[in-house]
Formats: structure tokens, sequence, C-alpha cells
């Protein structure tokens, strides 16, 4: 199987590796050390090498980090997280909660008097260092540059991944390398720009058409780039893992020892167009002065899907929903409590990969039964694998990294017979997922500006979910993509072609979650009458075409215009994928498909 149900990270296994870090602190002249989520490239996924915050502390969320002083260890996590770290870190830690409280913010509090604060500047985002550093300005609490002290203690920390790079071919990637590289490169020659600088590994994929299979689920390869303005390309990647692509690449891309890549950087003659919020700092202290902040230039253009890609995503969905349902099939023929949250992970995969076209899961897939659910980013293990037990509702999030597209798909299922106060909080959970489907906004709004809509029915009960109500999806890329986002944070406009998940929810600790995501594409909506002429629209179409359970929907408390929606949104289920199911799964897409 692609997921394992392995414990990965103990807490007991934190207080010790805690004091061996106290150790080298101490012998380092420094007050603490600050251990983040990231590796050198700044993304959101890292491979085994880099999981020094697990390793450290047994969280294993996507996103966070830790400061460990000499009496003092933080880890601070995102509103995701707030249940799942409580019963993954020992007692050695103090969760903080992020962002709400900042690193400067709790170092003022925990240094009154001053101190030295050690991070591995290749670890750590440039902007996210100098905003730090100017608010404690004056403190006395110096950020300090420094190897990196966990890799000193973790004996046996893996090897960096080394795997072999592929080609994506055309008919997937709709535009060829040369072309991006010309329309980059002609981009930053426009705004007076000399090269830019790329760490993240999935903007250098989409650039030069390649995948690779560095970190799990992820079809990237860890590298660095250079885009000139002249359009061409420095690869900083080990030769060894480029056999396969090399004459693919051609003679506008150049390939490096990776060991050379900040010495290449220092000899840059600028303006070099960089984003700081993804640079490692050790790359912005050897760019000096010839660094200037533009952002990635690879981030619109991968996130505004071409019509190949767009294609190849509504292709690579139809399929993904015939494994879903075949397994929502099976599981509704099991008598509750006779089944775990393993077996339904493995039955789901098992589906998954009768489609020859899939390379990797996207992401490890969340089961989570009963109170298990209420856990957003719950993983199940050996220890934690739960029956689905009558009267639990299951929160299934998977999804599939196909040649042809990502997907993202998240179904809550009822379990023998629900609770009243569970389908109450299912349907207004409902009722904000069908509202951001059967939005039109104007051209030029941001995922921060439309987002409340996913929220209003919850809100009106005075209730809500502390994650976003959806991220961006690559090509065969990350799962997760910038920069495009429906939260509170978002300032970046949404564009014809970019995928998003439409995933509203909500959590009760200790008694159940509830999520229901469909991925949609962003279009042009087309005019209404009576519509303004000059104003321009968007809208969005659904790629996920998977029933919504019936069972835990109180039909009363929707809309005529959401029973509506909900109901087309069935026939197209149906008329799409029940020529592809099997008979038995057809029967159960029929009743599952029936109107409310």
């Amino acid at each position: 199987m692609f997921q394992s149900f392995q414990v990965t990270a103990r807490p007991e296994q934190g207080p010790p590796r805690l004091a061996a870090l106290r150790d080298e602190i101490a012998q380092a002249g420094l007050d603490g050390f600050l251990i983040p989520r990231a590796d050198a490239h700044q993304g959101e996924y890292v491979a085994p090498h880099d999981e020094r915050l697990a390793w450290l502390t047994g969280f294993t969320g996507s996103a966070g980090f830790c400061v460990a002083l000499s009496d003092v260890a933080g880890v601070f996590i995102d509103g995701r997280y707030r249940t799942q770290v409580k019963a993954q870190v020992a007692e050695d830690f103090t969760p903080v909660p992020w962002p709400e409280i900042s690193l400067s913010t709790w170092l003022k509090e925990q240094l009154p008097d001053g101190g030295k604060v050690g991070f591995d500047p290749w670890l750590h985002a440039a902007g996210q260092i100098s905003s730090t550093m100017r608010e404690l300005d004056g403190t006395g609490i110096e950020l300090v540059r420094c190897d990196n002290l966990v890799d000193r203690i973790w004996a046996d920390q893996p090897a960096p991944p080394m795997n072999p790079v592929k080609l994506h071919p055309i008919e997937f990637a709709g535009e060829s390398a040369d072309s991006k590289i010309s329309r980059l490169a002609a981009g930053l020659h426009r705004d007076g720009n000399l090269a830019s600088v790329t760490t993240l590994p999935d903007s250098i994929m989409w650039l030069l058409n390649i995948r690779g299979s560095d970190i799990a689920y992820n079809p990237v390869a860890h590298g660095f780039a250079v885009l000139h303005a002249v359009g061409r390309v420095d690869l900083f990647m080990a030769e060894e893992k480029l056999a396969e692509v090399r004459d693919h690449l051609g003679s506008n891309v150049a390939i490096h020892d990776p060991r050379t890549f900040l010495d290449a950087v220092a000899a840059l003659k600028g303006p070099v167009q960089v984003d700081d919020a993804t640079l490692p700092q050790i790359v912005a202290d050897a760019l000096g002065d010839a660094m200037t902040e533009g952002g990635d230039p690879c981030a619109l253009p991968k996130a505004c899907k071409n019509p190949a890609e767009i294609a190849g995503s509504t292709e690579a969905h139809l399929r993904d929903a015939v494994a879903v349902i075949e397994t929502l099939c099976w599981l509704d023929g099991q008598t509750p409590g006779s089944v775990t949250e393993a077996q339904v992970v493995t039955r789901l995969e098992e589906n998954r990969r009768k489609d020859n076209a899939l390379q990797d899961i996207s992401f490890d897939t969340i089961a989570g039964t009963g109170p298990n659910g209420a856990i957003m980013h719950y993983r199940v293990t050996e220890e934690t694998d739960s029956r689905l037990e009558n009267g639990h509702i299951l929160v299934l999030d998977s999804g599939g990294q196909y040649l042809d597209g990502t997907t993202d798909i998240t179904r809550t299922i009822a379990i023998g017979n629900v609770g009243a106060d569970e389908k109450i909080c299912f349907t207004r959970v409902l009722k904000g997922m069908i509202a951001m489907s059967m939005l039109r906004w104007p051209a030029g709004l941001a995922g921060r500006d439309i987002e409340c809509v996913a929220r209003t029915p919850l809100w009106a009960a005075g209730q809500d979910f502390n994650h976003g109500v959806g991220h961006g999806v690559g090509a065969y890329l990350s799962v997760h993509e910038g920069p495009q986002r429906l939260s509170k944070v978002s300032h970046v406009p949404l564009k014809p072609g970019m995928i998003l998940s439409n995933e509203p929810g909500y959590y009760r600790e200790g008694a159940f979650g509830i999520r229901i995501e469909n991925l949609v594409v962003v279009e042009e909506a087309p005019a209404l009458p009576g519509s303004d002429a000059e104003r321009a629209m968007l809208n969005w179409r659904t790629l996920t075409f998977v029933p919504i359970d019936r069972r835990l929907i109180l039909v009363d408390m929707l809309t005529p215009d959401e029973r509506d929606w909900l109901n087309a949104y069935h026939r197209d289920v149906a008329e799409k994928i029940r020529p592809r199911l099997g008979h038995d799964a057809q029967l159960w897409l029929d009743a599952a498909t029936e109107p409310v």
C-alpha cells in the first residue's frame, strides 16, 4: 500500500531528545533554538530526512514549529491541530496557539531580559526572519544564524531523497517547457529584472514539465532553479536524478551540482526577483542587495490551469469518483461495528489502484470515526484504529495523484442510526458548501472576500471551524497549492483556471467531526438578463461527483434553491458516473442520488 498505519512518532520519545538538544544549545552559547516544519525548499511537505519537528516533538502536522529554550519548549500550531497536538506531544512541550500568539510575542514573554535564539538559515524564509527581527528590535532578543542543532543529535536521520525524475508529457502539461521559460522570462524582462530564484519544488516541476518522487504523495523532486530574463534556466539538482530527462530539458536548461547553488546566487547581478515568503534566509544573504521582492514568477501561471490541465483534472475526477463510490457501496453493506478505519482506508486505496493512471495517493487518507473525526488531520495507526460503531459519523477525506490530475474529496458518512444533533450540524455545513458552490462574484475578488459565504449557516448558530474554506490544488502536483486559497488571509484574486477545494466543516472535540469537500474550478460566469454588461463575473464549475449522504440531511432546513442544487448535483453524479460502475454500485448510486 501507499499508506502505512505505523506509528511514526511517540510522545515519550520527545523529552530525552529535547534534553539532548538543550545540551547542544548550551554548548553553542545560545538561549534557544527554532525548529520549523520546513525544509530548505520551503514547501509544505517534507521528506523523512527533514522531519525534524516530528522527530523532536512527536507532532506530525503539516504546519507549525517549535522553540526550545532552557526551561520551556513551545510547539506553535494553528487551529487545525489544536486537538491533534494534545495527543502527540509530551508534557515537556507547551502547545502555543498560532498565529494568535506570534513568535516574537512569545519570545518577549519567555526572555524578558533578552537572549540569543539560534536558527538554521536554510530552513526559515527571509520574510519570516526579517519581520520577526523587526518585532524584536530593542528587546535584547537576537535571532542568530547557526548550524542545525537537531541534526547534531539525530543519529539515525534518514538520507536526503535521491529519486529519479520523469517527464510530464505535453498532452497533460498543455504547454512546452520552452514556451513556459520564454513566457516567464519575458515577464521578468518587462519588469526590469535580470533573473528570479526559485526553491519551491512544485514551481520547478511545473516550469520544466518534469515530476519526481522525493516527497511522499507529492510528485516533486528537490532542487533549486534560477530563471534568467534572457530565456534560460540554471537547474541545481543532483545529476543522478535527471538521467531520464536530460534530453527533454534541452539547451535552455543547464544542470549544476546543487552544492554550487549559493555561490551561483551570490554571483548574480541584480535585480533578482524573489518571493521572500519562500526564499530561505541563507539564499537572501547570498543575494544581498541584488534581491527584489516580486513573488514567484511560476506561482500564478501554475495556478491558472490551461485547457489541457483542466481537461485532465476533469477526467481524473470522474475516474476517482468510481473508486470512492465503489468504496461507499461496500461500506454500506457492512454491519456497524464490523469494520475499522484502517479497513476503509485499505479498501479505498485498493479501488483507486484499479486505475492504471494512479501514481500515488495525494495524502494520507483521513478516516476518522466518532471522536476521531474531530481531529481535522487524523491519521489512523495500528494503535488508534477504531471500529465504525452504530451512531458514529465517519469523516473520509482522501485523494489520488493521477498522471492527468490531482484529486481531493471528503464525504461524511452515517454509520447506523445517527443522532439529531449530528444531522443538524451536518446540514448547516452542507448549506455552506452549497452556498459557495452556487456563488457568482465580481472578478478581482480574493478568497478572503468570499470565504465567509460557506461559514454563514454555522455562524448563525454560533458555530465555526478552525481551518480555511478551501485551498488550491495542482495539476498532478501538490494537493495543497498556492497562492490561491479560500481563506481569511488570502489576498490573491481568484482567476479563471484556478482549482480550489470547497470544504466547510464542523468539529466537536471528543464527539464527532463533519466535513464536505468538492474540488471546483474558477470560470468566467455567463451573462444574465439585466446584468451589468461591463461587469465581469466569475463562478465555479464542480469537478467532484460523489453523492452526499442523504441520511444526514435534515431536508426541512434546506431552502428550495438549496434542494434544487443538491438534486441537480446528484443527477449529474448519476449521469456521469453510473455508466462507469459495477452492477452493485449502480444500484447503490440509484438510491444515493434520489431527489430530496
